[in-house]
């Protein structure tokens, strides 16, 4: 059974911002410019849908966004924001049982990988991958140990909290920059916040 966070969706956005402040938004907020104009996007994983107002306000028309969630309750959030004058295609599956019909220009995947175990991660990160046009962006925002001993405690704390609660597969951070590696994408910006626990990256496959 794959985690989902029905449980959390009431209170998702206000734990995080008394947690972390605004720095997870931030960190995603930042890979919002990168976007093109008239891209088509699939955001995997976005929760109850603030990024799209966000994103309406970079661009608010042009662009063609499949929202893919398996969260009913996020997603029911999500339909309720203000989106501009994008097309938003709302998808309340798990995404790597998402199934398009073209590639897309730019994936967005905002703290994805953090719920799952190295070995799900990888056979999602394919799946994205294949969706994902040569030439396109991903855009990822996670969290990331670099050694300071309090980011493994709070790791910890949070994954256990998801685990009892939603379910989630995950003991530790799976290795998804080695994915990106494997898979020969380039690093052309990347940016951190919360005292280096939070990286977003800028992604270009090749």
């Amino acid at each position: 059974m794959p985690a989902n966070y029905d449980n959390s969706a009431w209170f998702y956005d206000r734990l995080s911002r008394l947690v972390y402040g605004d720095a997870l938004v931030r960190a995603q907020v930042y890979l919002l410019g990168f976007i093109p104009a008239n891209a088509s996007v699939l955001i995997a994983g976005g929760g109850t849908g603030w990024i799209l107002e966000k994103l309406a306000n970079v661009h608010p028309a042009g662009l063609k966004i499949t929202y893919a969630e398996i969260s009913a309750k996020m997603i029911a959030l999500a339909k309720k924001r203000n989106t501009g004058s994008n097309s938003v295609i709302f998808v309340n599956e798990a995404v790597e049982n998402l199934a398009l019909s073209t590639g897309v220009d730019v994936v967005i995947t905002p703290f994805l990988f953090d719920s799952f175990t190295t070995q799900s991660a990888e056979r999602m990160f394919n799946h994205i991958d294949s969706l994902l046009k040569t030439g396109g962006l991903w855009l990822c925002a996670d969290f990331q140990l670099t050694g300071k001993w309090w980011q493994k405690i709070l790791l910890k704390s949070m994954l256990l909290f998801f685990k009892a609660l939603c379910g989630i597969e995950a003991s530790n951070l799976p290795d998804i920059e080695g994915q990106f590696k494997l898979h020969g994408y380039k690093t052309p910006a990347q940016q951190t916040f919360f005292h280096d626990f939070v990286i977003s990256k800028v992604y270009t496959k090749k």
